[in-house]
């Protein structure tokens, strides 16, 4: 064959079929370019068809609600529990039924990029989506527990279409609307992993507008999470609204 190695690489970059007569010629192409652009075209096919199996996997529990003619599914989570600083935001995303969202995971396992990249197209494709959050001082006020369930009925007052079920991560919200709470359900719902997305992408944009009014507290690395720098920081420079009073260290020092 007497295509070049860019070529090749170009052609690969757009073929999918395994049985293609071109796959079979370049895998007799004795060049160790060729042969190197072939296992990696074998394992990107590979990664691929784990990602649609995962994908199938996680719509389980959408498809089973859809067999029941039940359409309208809102997956809802929540990110920011854990911080010493900053809301807990929480975000509700229903989905279309023939949404394809391969590769889209738990927020905290994909990469920023990938998150943002999901972002983009959850926006585009869902039916509707929410964020709701809860401040610090509602935090303080009504414990975190308290104020993700609260932030989460925000999240999903904010949907233009009215569920008719929600999948929740390992929670169960006082609300007139049949609901499902999955433990680690941003692993094992599609809906929840959407929701998952949008909310750690929004809270962490708040986190670093939050560090451009507040430069000394290094939020836009660590997102408000009681890390070292953190923690130097409350020392040198003391408490701001944004922290919340009810957690410790910071309790002690209010």
């Amino acid at each position: 064959m007497s295509l070049k190695i860019d070529e090749i690489k170009n052609m690969l970059s757009e073929l999918s079929d395994p049985t293609s007569e071109l796959l079979k010629e370049l895998e007799n192409d004795q060049r160790i370019g060729v042969q190197k652009l072939v296992t990696k075209w074998y394992r990107e096919q590979e990664k691929r068809e784990l990602a649609q199996k995962k994908f199938f996997k996680m719509m389980e529990y959408e498809r089973n609600l859809y067999k029941q003619n039940i359409k309208l599914i809102a997956g809802v989570d929540e990110v920011g529990r854990g911080p010493l600083a900053g809301p807990v935001v929480a975000a509700a995303v229903i989905l279309a039924e023939n949404t394809e969202l391969i590769g889209l995971d738990d927020s905290k396992k994909l990469s920023k990029e990938k998150r943002q990249y999901f972002v983009k197209r959850i926006k585009e494709e869902a039916i509707s989506y929410g964020i709701g959050m809860a401040s610090s001082a509602e935090i303080d006020e009504i414990n975190i527990y308290e104020a993700t369930k609260l932030a989460m009925r925000r999240a999903i007052e904010q949907l233009k279409s009215s569920p008719e079920h929600l999948l929740i991560d390992a929670m169960k919200l006082q609300m007139d609307i049949s609901q499902t709470s999955i433990i680690k359900g941003d692993a094992t719902s599609i809906s929840i992993a959407a929701a998952s997305v949008l909310a750690k992408e929004t809270r962490d944009n708040l986190m670093c507008e939050l560090s451009l009014k507040h430069p000394n507290f290094g939020f836009e690395k660590h997102m408000g999470y009681g890390t070292k720098e953190h923690l130097q920081a409350i020392e040198m420079y003391g408490i701001i609204n944004e922290h919340r009073k009810s957690f410790a260290p910071i309790k002690e020092k209010v």
